[in-house]
């Protein structure tokens, strides 16, 4: 999916920044790469709208003006496991919009889509809710992507990761849909790049990671570490060789009830629909990563 250094690529971020503090890194990320023309973002699970908000003040520092739209807040089926914004706390230090059309995401999604036919990244760092509404009501939609990147999953070894589980329903949608090129970074990968909070301070000397050190206080009151989960997934969008990929079959389970959520992965066959990150260099998606806002 690596473009020419020259080329910009469009995204669309589905997400629910507010929550673990990757999903802000990530957005700042995007902000400053050169490469990223950010379409528009929509954000997922509880208080929508302050996970709205909270992507308004990065793009307000950055002086971007992106359409930002709440979306869905409740999952499919399952009662909802991340009701709170709790990193929205820090937004009055940070000027920000305050009003955003409302029930209207899932037209944006498509509409956007649709206006730019196969060159559109659909990015994914939250739940799946908003995204398997997208297809299911837009049955045409995931063939006009350019392609999916999901920060999702967990698949060597299998187990469950928190936007799968989240909504293990819209999580089996997003899997099945057809998409040109259909990848993710799970968990057992993702987990490998990691850097402390007394460290992680030191490099936020650019203005777009001012508000995100302000979100990540709140997320350091419970955590000392930041996890590059979503950051990572964005960067492979544009240096593809920070992950190796490998083709196989995502599935999600939904019948079991003790493994809801969890994800399997069965690595090639000629049916292959998706590419899941199998390993990562570490040192240098941080050296990439940091190098953006330099």
């Amino acid at each position: 999916m690596t473009s020419q250094p020259s080329t910009s690529i469009k995204i669309l971020l589905d997400t629910d920044i507010g929550s673990d503090i990757d999903d802000a890194v990530c957005l700042a990320y995007l902000l400053a790469q050169p490469r990223c023309d950010l379409l528009g973002i929509t954000t997922v699970t509880g208080e929508a709208k302050k996970r709205a908000k909270m992507a308004s003040a990065l793009c307000t520092i950055a002086g971007q003006d992106i359409p930002i739209y709440p979306g869905v807040e409740q999952p499919l089926l399952t009662p909802i496991q991340q009701p709170l914004s709790p990193q929205a706390a820090a937004l009055d230090r940070w000027a920000h919009a305050h009003d955003f059309p409302q029930g209207e995401a899932i037209t944006f999604m498509e509409q956007t889509i649709r206006s730019h036919p196969g060159e559109v990244v659909l990015l994914g760092i939250g739940p799946m809710t908003n995204i398997a509404l997208l297809f299911a009501t837009y049955p045409d939609i995931p063939q006009l992507l350019k392609g999916l990147v999901l920060m999702c999953g967990q698949f060597a070894p299998s187990g469950r990761e928190w936007n799968a589980l989240n909504d293990p329903y819209a999580a089996e949608i997003v899997y099945r849909a057809a998409v040109p090129i259909h990848r993710s970074i799970g968990l057992d990968v993702t987990m490998q790049v990691r850097m402390a909070a007394s460290e992680f301070r030191q490099h936020c000397t650019h203005p777009l990671l001012r508000p995100v050190l302000d979100f990540a206080e709140v997320w350091f009151e419970r955590a000392d570490m930041v996890t590059f989960h979503d950051p990572l997934a964005a960067a492979t969008i544009f240096e593809s060789a920070l992950c190796t990929f490998s083709p196989g079959t995502v599935s999600v389970e939904i019948k079991d009830e003790a493994k809801t959520g969890q994800t399997y992965w069965q690595p090639g066959g000629v049916r292959a629909r998706h590419e899941v990150a199998l390993s990562v260099n570490a040192e240098r998606f941080l050296e990439h990563y940091f190098h953006v806002f330099q």
